[in-house]
This record gives structure tokens, C-alpha cells and sequence, in this order.
């Protein structure tokens, strides 16, 4: 992975980087490539379900603290 690939997928939207994880896995799944092009997806991928992950952990955030506003109004 190179700097420009993971500054490419930091500016991922969830759906974005999740559409392209599926299709990351379904390439891996299929089997047919070397091992460095398979190594270089496996990373790809890796990068993708981070960012995955930090679009969910935000959102978690979001509505947490609704949540805890919430609560404290009443």
C-alpha cells in the first residue's frame, strides 16, 4: 500500500469502503492471483475495514451522546 492509496481510502464515506471491501474479499475468495498481488489486496482490504470501522465507531459516538443528552434532559 502506498501513502497516496491509504490518503485515497481516508476520504472513503462507510458505503464507499464498504462496497469495495466486498468486492476486495470476493477477489481474494476467487483465488487465481500471486501472492503479491494477493498480498496487496489483503492489504487494500485491511485499510478498508479500518476505515469501516472508524465511520462505525463514530457513528457509535454520535449516538452515545445523544443518548447521554437525552437522558440528562429529562
Amino acid at each position: 500500500m502506498t501513502e497516496s492509496d491509504l490518503t485515497e481510502i481516508a476520504a472513503f464515506g462507510y458505503e464507499r469502503a464498504r462496497d469495495e471491501l466486498v468486492n476486495v474479499v470476493k477477489m481474494l475468495e476467487q483465488g487465481g492471483l500471486d501472492l503479491d498481488d494477493s498480498l496487496t489486496l489483503w492489504e487494500r482490504g485491511e485499510a478498508l475495514a479500518n476505515r469501516c470501522e472508524e465511520h462505525l465507531a463514530g457513528a457509535r459516538k454520535r449516538v452515545e451522546d445523544a443518548l447521554s443528552h437525552r437522558a440528562t434532559e429529562n
